[in-house]
C-alpha cells in the first residue's frame, strides 16, 4: 500500500490512464472501424494520449476544484 501523500498522484495517474484508454479506443474506432491492426493503432494512440493527459490533469485538476467549489453550496455548519 501507498503513503496516503501520494494519493493526489495516484488519483491523477489512474484518472489519465483510464480517460485515455476509453477515449482513445472510442475515437480510434469512430475513425477507422474495426479494420486489421485495430489493436496496435489504439495503443499507439493511448500511448500518446496518456503522455498528454497526465500533464494536463495535473494542471487542470486545481481549476477545476475552484470552479466545483464556486458551483456547489456549501454545507450548513
Amino acid at each position: 500500500m501507498l503513503d496516503p501523500k501520494y494519493s493526489q498522484l495516484l488519483f491523477t495517474f489512474l484518472m489519465a490512464l483510464f480517460m485515455s484508454c476509453v477515449m482513445s479506443l472510442v475515437i480510434t474506432l469512430y475513425n477507422i472501424g474495426l479494420i486489421d491492426g485495430i489493436m496496435m493503432i489504439w495503443l499507439k494512440a493511448w500511448l500518446f494520449a496518456f503522455a498528454v493527459a497526465l500533464p494536463v490533469i495535473n494542471l487542470v485538476l486545481p481549476i477545476v476544484r475552484k470552479l466545483v467549489a464556486l458551483l456547489v453550496k456549501k454545507p450548513h455548519a
